[in-house]
């Protein structure tokens, strides 16, 4: 199926896909600037925050003000719930970005996770690549909250990063990859006539409503978690 590029879709709505994007950017550097002046007592926090804005946008940032900042005294259990799930989408975010910006420009990428030998569409190999480097990620994020709280060491604090992150992240990239399918074999080969590529805002915005379906599936699995005392409340 064709992949269509900027030239291919419509001029307006690509305008308005880059418009979206910049307001997520621009909470994104707010909330960088904002965690510098307001530092949050779990040091991650700090990466974690902006880079839950890229996809979060306006929502996220005014959850960030409310219940997130380190200002503010207590979450609740919603909350709290729903900054631990946000934790883990950091990661998955951080992940696609490197990961489909990464097949761009290293196209042999897709050869080493399998494109050309186990299958033959090049989205799989992005979805490949996205998740490893999320899980990597997510797992690095929980384990900087999850040992200083615990005082543990480098292996078991890895044990119970994995312990506790794993499904959520699973569960993140299953509701995301499932909407991102949507998007990409239904939904816009139907209006377009073909997937939208990576390099186009259309993507970007689409990526973010992708995420969006990711926190809504990996919420109750950290509500769970925090539960079953796998995971620390936030």
């Amino acid at each position: 199926m064709a992949e269509l590029q900027v030239d291919d879709l419509p001029t307006a709505l690509t305008v308005v896909c880059a418009l979206v994007l910049v307001v997520a950017v621009g909470c994104a550097v707010f909330v960088a600037v904002d965690v510098v002046r307001h530092p949050p007592r779990m040091r991650v926090m700090a990466l974690v925050w902006p880079l839950t804005m890229l996809f979060g946008s306006v929502v996220w940032l005014v959850f960030y003000l409310r219940r997130g900042r380190a200002t503010v005294d207590g979450h609740g259990r919603w909350a709290g719930t729903a900054i631990d799930t946000s934790h883990c989408g950091a990661g998955c975010a951080l992940g696609d970005l490197v990961g489909e910006f990464g097949l761009v420009a290293v196209p042999a990428l897709g050869t080493l996770v399998g494109l050309g030998t186990l299958y033959q569409d090049r989205i799989v190999a992005g979805w490949v690549v996205d998740f490893v480097i999320a899980f990597a990620l997510g797992i690095v994020f929980q384990y900087w909250s999850i040992a200083p709280m615990r005082g543990l060491g480098l292996r078991d604090g890895l044990v119970a990063a994995l312990k506790a992150d794993t499904l959520s992240i699973t569960a993140w990239q299953v509701g995301m990859y499932g909407l991102m399918a949507v998007w990409q074999f239904v939904v816009f080969p139907s209006l377009f006539g073909g997937r939208v590529g990576v390099l186009t805002p259309e993507f970007w915005v689409a990526m973010q409503l992708a995420m969006v379906a990711g926190f809504v599936c990996s919420y109750p699995v950290n509500a769970w978690l925090v539960r079953r005392g796998l995971k620390e409340a936030m």
